[in-house]
């Protein structure tokens, strides 16, 4: 066993390829429905997510194209707030953006800059979102499309937000008038994931310990993880040097506390490279 940080006092590792054995231990059970059953949930969900999303925003392109020629200026603004709202609203809305992850949705003119955004204050008014975004481009240009992207954090200028950024054109006429666009963070869909997997496995010996972690190169993305857990992640360096070994994932074991984790990394390559899922089980304890 490789000597570990003091930081790490008490917690043991052990570490194993999808397609490789690691010696006997407490995580063994756990790295397997990890292996064959979170792992392909994960994916799961994210693509499943990504197709609903698709829908609802080309929906709501086609519900909100009017608005673009209609009015104009202040009216035009106020009219597609009070219209996404609508959107989005529980009783009205389009069903695939009403129960959602993301953090907005805008409107963007033929130039690609931000009309309005669903909420008050608006922070994204006047954003020239197809000069950052080519996924927002290519929707004026008229075919929909998504990227993972980055939003600058004004109260931490190092850490951008990581976002999946999906636009899709509104046509009014046959004409492409703007485009609609909705952002959805990697720490709200790791949210999403980790309180869905919660759910599915309640189990009678009481509910298995579920975490969903997201990442994108070193940085990683979640929400509602306990900082004892976010310390046992495997970083960038070992990542990369786990899958390159096993390109279709691995996993591994931590005992933390008397208790066993396992832990598995799966690459999540439909959102670019070097972009993945980290999820750790604690099997119900008997």
């Amino acid at each position: 066993m490789r000597m570990l940080p003091a930081s790490f006092l008490g917690v043991f590792l052990c570490a194993g390829l999808f397609n490789v054995g690691c010696d006997k231990d407490g995580s063994a059970h756990a790295r397997k429905v990890v292996r064959e059953q979170h792992g392909p949930e994960v994916a799961n969900i994210l693509l499943k997510d990504l197709q609903n999303h698709r829908v609802g925003l080309r929906r709501a392109a086609a519900l909100l194209a009017p608005g673009f020629v209609r009015a104009t200026g202040e009216e035009q603004e106020v009219g597609m707030r009070k219209a996404m709202k609508i959107v989005r609203g529980t009783k009205k809305g389009i069903s695939e953006l009403v129960i959602s992850p993301m953090s907005f949705l805008a409107v963007v003119d033929r130039n690609g800059v931000v009309i309005a955004r669903d909420v008050e204050p608006d922070t994204m008014k006047g954003m020239d979102l197809a000069k950052q975004f080519p996924s927002v481009a290519q929707a004026l240009a008229g075919t929909e499309g998504f990227e993972l992207g980055e939003f600058e954090n004004p109260k931490d200028p190092e850490n951008p937000s990581v976002s999946i950024v999906m636009a899709a054109p509104a046509r009014y006429k046959g004409e492409v008038v703007g485009a609609v666009v909705l952002g959805i963070p990697l720490w709200r869909m790791a949210q999403r994931m980790s309180r869905q997997l919660q759910m599915e496995y309640l189990g009678d010996k009481g509910p298995a310990v579920l975490w969903v972690y997201l990442y994108r190169g070193d940085k990683l993305h979640h929400h509602g993880t306990s900082p004892g857990l976010d310390e046992l992640v495997p970083d960038g360096k070992a990542r990369v040097a786990g899958l390159s070994k096993s390109p279709g994932g691995f996993t591994g074991g931590v005992n933390q506390h008397s208790a066993w984790y396992g832990y598995g990394v799966r690459p999540l390559r439909v959102l670019g490279p070097d972009t993945g899922a980290v999820i750790f089980r604690m099997d119900p304890q008997k």
